[in-house]
């Protein structure tokens, strides 16, 4: 999207706006709330409130909602003035019902739900619809209109509302931040966002902090702060906050009308200039810390305990209104203090004049196409083909498996230079992780300058203008990626391995949302949530154990099969077929995992593309079946199978091994790439048929399997394939240290030598050789741990072994 000069223009102040009808209009979504809490009949109250008209389980959170409903009302009046298009993420956990509520409001809602109409049936499925089986959570989700963010992922929406404004001009993201989300760690280092927001290319990121003083239990830290502690903590960020403050809505109504107004005209001033003049340096974007009660407009106390204004106004303040006569009544009475009949016509429809304050079209916040994905649209990849890397003959050329996978990001930024709508997010690491090919394209987005003046060697390919986005945060690099694609642009998050599990529970947030979202016909389909794990557990032998982890890959496995996919591709082509079809995927999460150091090379890319397109394959040339076939009818004596760089060179060189000691003894090979074909055909869309499984694995015969990750996942996996048993998995088993290369594999026994002796234990004949191959196997390991004490490096016949015909 081409950024425009905004319209800076003053908007007229509020000081002589009459609020009456926006106090009402807030009214009527305060009033929706409770009714989508409490009742599952009557939702107007047209008859009095018995205990019948209440739900027999009372589920959802009332103390956020008045503060979130307070801010829609005041966006829509924003909205309304200006035409400015913004898009809402609310961070506070639970405020679902209150979105709900605005967007049935707004029109919005009925539009995607028919069923839930404007009027006085449409409202009673509204309530009846609300945290019931059938219906709707009690929190913002995928099905809520204009959501792109989670409710209860806490600490992650600045982050997002921050990704989600990158190269998007014309947007204004406004983000409610609730203060006890901000106690979070993610959201603590999401207020360095102006050093990465670009005015010139980017939207706006609007904080909107709402200190309410609790949580579900507890008071918040930032609750307890004085307005200018907080005000001096967001300021010291690179935000102009602006204070709002008050239990009086005579008194908030103007002050936070003239916030947003102030917010508005700074927001517009700071992108005219940097679009006409230049960026220099970060700009101060405003920000609004908004201080109201929790449960506001709720009952004062029940039974004689405070509740407006403390936690216990968090969820259901009345908690016994079927039970207890008295809590009916002071529910009654507190749901006919917004005067709902002033509100709603008598076909239950809000009246015009309020219906009036709502933005038009697909300026309604629940309605904004952002919000739904519509954003960039496909993304063009370039040929293959300029990046391949030679793989004849087999196993001989070491290459560094990610570097052209970055020579192919490099050219998607220049590509797509005019219309940018792709970013790399990594933190710290894009050089480390081979990547950095990038950087003759782009920079590293950094908008501070460097103290004093000074620029120094550590800071080279650094600019405002930089689409790279480093910092060093998993979670904000995530997160960022995270935003972008869920308004429709594309991307890649690299990590080294052990660190990605820092956004574990992100990435499992994602994939929860993104299963929701395809269930929904209204919300387009967005760019796949794409990531790069390198820096893997096993060559870390230089950084130890606290860097050597593949949990990713059990965490992802356990989520949807319908939204997840898990490759190991084995050299740099397979890599770059994968990345190919990421980047053109819609509606996953997928997991890439794949070193960045030097490894041999198997496949040319057609023979790439062609595994890949099977996800799983004989490797014939590596066996010795029928001449090297990949089509036999004879069923070999052992199958070894290999997934992922280091497993498949270990296996490979296990196979040689054997083809040389033992040559009668008939071994298989069989390489996986996409992790999810080994799952039957019922669990995942890419599970091989029973068939195809068959024809690689055969039914019977013992598979030795060197697997990149934790066994377990692989036995996950395999569950419900035929005799899973005989599948003998070798993995990463929490045995690591600063050590060797090939130390990592003997430490957790997934070497060639203890491939090897499981090979010769499990196979279905014994031949002339294998006692003699076996002490060998036991004497190079006893061999092995002797060198390295001594020379500090692997054995030479270990570091210049090169995949060759065993007789040749």
């Amino acid at each position: 999207m081409r950024p425009s000069t905004p319209d800076t223009r003053q908007i007229s102040g509020p000081e002589s706006e009459d609020f009456e009808q926006l106090n009402r209009y807030w009214a009527a979504a305060n009033y929706l709330t409770v009714a989508q809490i409490y009742l599952q009949e009557n939702p107007l109250l047209r008859e009095p409130l018995e205990a019948r008209h209440i739900k027999p389980r009372l589920l959802g959170h009332w103390g956020t909602s008045p503060g979130l409903s307070l801010i829609y009302a005041h966006l829509n009046r924003l909205i309304r003035r200006t035409s400015a298009e913004v898009l809402l993420v609310t961070g506070p956990g639970h405020g679902g019902p209150a979105v709900v509520a605005n967007t049935y409001l707004e029109g919005s809602y009925s539009e995607i739900y028919p069923a839930v109409g404007r009027d006085l049936e449409g409202l009673r499925r509204l309530v009846r619809q609300f945290s019931t089986p059938g219906g709707i959570p009690s929190h913002v989700g995928p099905a809520t209109p204009g959501s792109i963010h989670e409710g209860g992922e806490l600490g992650y929406s600045l982050m997002h509302a921050t990704g989600a404004a990158m190269d998007n001009p014309n947007l204004i993201v406004a983000c409610v931040v609730g203060d006890g989300e901000a106690e979070t760690g993610p959201l603590e280092g999401s207020w360095k966002a102006p050093a990465f927001i670009n005015p010139l290319r980017d939207g706006a990121v609007l904080p909107i902090l709402h200190l309410n003083g609790y949580k579900i239990s507890g008071p918040t830290v930032l609750g307890r702060r004085s307005d200018l502690d907080v005000a001096a903590l967001l300021a010291a960020h690179g935000w102009d906050p602006i204070t709002v403050a008050g239990d009086d809505p005579d008194l908030v109504h103007p002050a936070l009308a003239s916030a947003m107004d102030s917010a508005y005209i700074s927001i517009r001033a700071i992108q005219s200039h940097a679009r006409q003049e230049g960026v220099i340096g970060p700009a101060r974007w405003p920000a609004i810390i908004l201080r109201t009660p929790k449960g506001w407009t709720g009952p004062v106390a029940v039974d004689g305990v405070p509740v407006e204004g403390t936690s216990r106004s968090h969820q259901v303040p009345l908690g016994g209104v079927r039970e207890k006569p008295e809590h009916l009544a002071q529910l009654e009475t507190w749901m006919r203090s917004y005067r709902p009949e002033e509100l709603f016509d008598d076909q239950g429809r809000l009246i015009p004049e309020l219906a009036a304050l709502a933005p038009d079209g697909g300026l309604r916040m629940g309605a904004l196409p952002a919000s739904r994905g519509v954003g960039g649209g496909d993304l063009a990849i370039p040929d293959l083909g300029r990046y391949a890397v030679g793989a004849v003959p087999r196993g001989a050329l070491m290459h560094e498996s990610t570097k052209p996978l970055g020579e192919m990001f490099r050219d998607i930024y220049i590509e797509t230079a005019d219309d940018p709508i792709f970013r790399l997010f990594c933190p710290d690491e894009t050089n480390s992780n081979r990547l950095g090919a990038v950087f003759e394209a782009t920079d590293r987005c950094l908008l501070e300058s460097p103290v004093n003046g000074a620029v120094s060697l550590a800071e080279d390919h650094v600019s405002a203008s930089g689409r790279v986005m480093e910092v060093l945060s998993e979670h904000l690099c995530q997160g960022w990626l995270e935003g972008y694609v869920l308004t429709g642009r594309h991307g890649f998050f690299a990590s080294y391995e052990a660190f990605a599990m820092v956004g574990a529970s992100m990435t499992v947030q994602h994939a929860k949302w993104l299963q929701h979202s395809r269930e929904l016909d209204w919300r387009q389909p967005v760019p796949s949530l794409n990531i790069l794990l390198t820096s893997t557990c096993w060559r870390n032998d230089h950084n130890g154990f606290s860097h050597q982890g593949p949990g990713l890959i059990d965490t992802v496995l356990s989520l949807s099969g319908s939204v997840i996919r898990v490759y190991l591709p084995p050299d740099a082509n397979t890599l770059l077929v994968a990345a190919e079809h990421m980047l053109r995927s819609k509606d996953y999460v997928n997991l890439v995992v794949i070193d960045k150091q030097e490894h041999p090379q198997y496949l040319t890319l057609a023979e790439a593309r062609e595994h890949a397109a099977v996800g799983a394959s004989i490797w014939g040339w590596a066996g010795n079946e029928s001449g090297g076939s990949s089509h036999v009818p004879a069923e070999p004596d052992i199958i070894l199978a290999c997934a992922g760089d280091v497993p498949t060179q270990e296996t490979l060189a296990a196979a040689w091994l054997l083809r040389r000691h033992v040559p009668k003894l008939t071994v298989r090979v069989a390489n996986v790439m996409d992790a999810m074909v080994l799952q039957p055909e019922d669990a995942h869309p890419h599970g091989l048929s029973r068939e195809k499984f068959d024809e690689i694995f055969t039914t019977d015969v013992d598979v030795v399997m060197a697997w990149h990750g934790y066994a377990r996942a692989l036995h996950q996996l395999l569950h419900g394939r035929p005799n899973p048993e005989r599948f003998h998995v070798r993995g990463y088993n929490e045995q690591g240290t600063t050590t060797t290369p090939f130390d990592m594999v003997v430490l957790n026994r997934v070497s060639r030598y203890h491939l090897v002796m499981e090979a010769l234990r499990r196979a279905r004949r014994q031949f002339m050789g294998s006692d003699e191959l076996l002490e060998h196997c036991r004497s190079q390991l006893d061999a092995h741990a002797a060198y390295i004490r001594e020379h500090f490096q692997d054995l030479p016949e270990i570091r210049n072994w090169v995949w060759s015909e065993p007789d040749s």
